[in-house]
């Protein structure tokens, strides 16, 4: 049996890898063995800050729900139990967007927050 070279689909291979490390440092995007291991751990990283993406807006959105909240006399932790009473149901996201956009608006939800909680209080 004849022997297989395989450089067909080995410079394939090859050239996809370093056709993902382009624009890598120095050796990474211009050596095989050093661009395939970047790639692989580029993969990785993607695919963990995709998940940490998630988590670091819904901190930052808390964050920026806090700040509003404390300039109409209000912590964050009462303005979510008061909305949650009041029964509405906004999620952080939008809260945010509202805090940062709409002063007004926020400050009607966290009116109507507070009033729930000194119905329940009674």
């Amino acid at each position: 049996m004849p022997r297989v070279k395989g450089s067909f689909v080995t410079r394939n291979r090859r050239k996809k890898v370093l056709k993902l490390a382009k624009g890598y440092y120095g050796a990474k995007h211009l050596l095989y063995k050093t661009a395939k291991e970047q790639v692989m751990h580029s993969f990785k990283y993607a695919y963990r800050d995709r998940r940490r993406r998630k988590r670091d807006f819904r901190k930052l959105w808390i964050t920026r729900i806090n700040a509003a909240a404390r300039l109409n006399e209000m912590s964050y932790s009462r303005l979510i139990n008061g909305l949650k009473l009041a029964n509405i149901e906004v999620n952080r996201k939008m809260l945010a967007d509202i805090a940062v956009n709409d002063a007004k608006g926020f400050t009607a939800l966290c009116k109507q927050a507070q009033k729930a909680i000194e119905k329940q209080a009674k």
